[in-house]
């Protein structure tokens, strides 16, 4: 069927395949190289305790079948190892059905790995990263020219994710439809990057253009992918450029890349790729497979359509537990108040009013005031982001703050891991606790007195002194 491809789109496909596989790679290399602090057996959260209170239905995956800390690293290597592979091109050197099998493995790792993720693991970026990679699976590879339903909906999905992005905004903060937002959100957001400081600095006439041109990017162009070319191709440019700005501004994981790669599958390289490479029809199976996924994503569409249209909106929530059509959005609110969690531990072993507390350093969020912000984007520091989260209120950190404290009072080398500074790296503290701080960015003449990018202020506790629990004696024989 001639309407089923599209001929012209193959360098598109192509350039959207090596880009989520890079995708995919950034993600599973960040799942197991922090897992076993967050969700292994000794974790924080562990799984096996997850799957004993929990249906299968309720999260369907790989470790439902067996589950220890060896099993989900094998899952997670496996999942780089096909990763590379795909970013490499493996897929167009086999039959299209071998291809879309390749493909098939990541989507179904990954997914189990979310599956057991739980907090760590309710980010939209993970559901979108989801959607997008079981959209993936029935692109096809080089053999056939890339059928035109399954770009319909990869641009479908852009345009959630960013309409709804948009809505989100709108209908939620008021400082949006000011345009005042950005006179915050530079120091208040959850992961400020190396220029954030910068990008805070900018005279607020500036700030107004910026939000204006994210509101149109986001409510006016998307509606720009379903119109012919070259129109189509210029929408998802302009949204290019605006995740890439938002890259230079921030730490979002791969939230930003993911949009940048599902955006270069709606471009039309034609002009500059030249002819296509000889491609053969598509067999039957195929047109039929695709057809009948485009109808399942149609169906389940329903629900995250209607939520763009409801005034009562939400982010982020997946209606199905595959996480094939899901929602998206982020910043419907902003703070105007940058809060963070400050751990501290001491060696005394009794607590008196000059006690000496030394501060753990974390990788992403702000600490040491003298430290400038690093680039870690797209790698996801889960840790680091709950906290900024726990900052904004501690029903956030209920479940894992705890156990966390925990670990530090035991020198658990996977937490501390996570951490950039350990201050006790012989023997574990004797106690911890957390404070508040209030963080400021400095203005010029701070930083060039101080040396300082943060200015903090004390404003409460977040949780009193831990002891470190006394060893029981082993008893004698009697």
């Amino acid at each position: 069927m001639e309407w089923f491809t599209a001929d012209g789109y193959w360098l598109s496909r192509l350039v959207f395949q090596r880009a989520l596989a890079a995708v995919y790679l950034v993600a599973f290399l960040s799942a197991v190289l922090q897992f076993r602090a967050l969700i292994g057996a000794r974790g924080m959260l562990p799984v096996p305790e997850l799957l004993r209170r929990t249906p299968w239905r309720a999260a369907p995956g790989l470790f439902r079948l067996h589950y220890s800390d060896r099993f989900f690293a094998l899952v997670c290597w496996t999942g780089c190892a096909v990763s590379l592979a795909l970013l490499a091109g493996l897929d167009g050197f086999l039959p299209l059905w071998t291809a879309m099998v390749l493909w098939a493995v990541p989507w179904v790792l990954y997914l189990s790995i979310v599956q057991v993720g739980q907090v760590w693991y309710g980010f939209g970026w993970e559901s979108l990263l989801l959607e997008t990679g079981f959209l993936a699976v029935f692109l096809g590879n080089a053999d056939h020219a890339a059928p035109i339903l399954l770009l319909w909906l990869l641009r479908w999905l852009l345009f959630r994710v960013e309409f709804g992005a948009g809505l989100i905004k709108i209908r939620g903060d008021a400082c949006w439809r000011r345009l005042t937002c950005l006179d915050f959100h530079h120091e208040t957001q959850p992961m400020p990057g190396p220029l954030s400081w910068f990008f805070h600095h900018l005279p607020k006439p500036a700030h107004r253009v910026e939000v204006a041109a994210n509101h149109v990017t986001q409510l006016v162009v998307p509606f720009l992918l379903f119109t012919p070319q070259p129109v189509a191709s210029i929408a998802a440019g302009l949204m290019v450029v605006t995740q890439l700005w938002l890259v230079l501004s921030g730490n979002f994981a791969w939230l930003n890349w993911m949009t940048i790669t599902l955006a270069l599958a709606a471009i039309d390289w034609s002009p500059v790729a030249g002819p296509p490479p000889e491609q053969s029809a598509p067999p039957l199976w195929y047109e039929i497979v695709v057809m009948a996924v485009t109808a399942l994503v149609l169906v389940l569409s329903y629900r995250p359509a209607r939520n763009l249209l409801s005034r009562r909106q939400v982010m982020n929530r997946s209606f199905d537990p595959l996480h094939l059509v899901n929602t998206y959005g982020a910043f419907g609110s902003i703070s105007r108040m940058r809060l963070e969690v400050v751990v501290e531990g001491t060696d005394e072993a009794v607590i008196h009013e000059g006690t000496h507390w030394q501060e753990y350093g974390f990788r992403g969020k702000p600490g040491d005031p003298h430290r400038m912000p690093r680039q870690f984007a797209p790698y996801h520091l889960r840790l680091d982001w709950m906290m900024w989260f726990a900052a904004l209120s501690p029903a956030y950190a209920r479940s894992w703050f705890g156990p966390f404290v925990e670990r530090l009072l035991q020198g658990d080398r996977d937490t501390l891991r996570l951490l950039r500074h350990n201050p006790f790296p012989g023997t574990p503290p004797a106690h911890v606790r957390a404070r508040v701080f209030h963080y400021r960015y400095t203005d010029l003449r701070e930083l060039r007195a101080t040396g300082c990018w943060w200015h903090r202020t004390y404003v409460r506790d977040f949780m009193r002194p831990v002891a470190r629990p006394v060893p029981l004696r082993p008893r004698g024989r009697t």
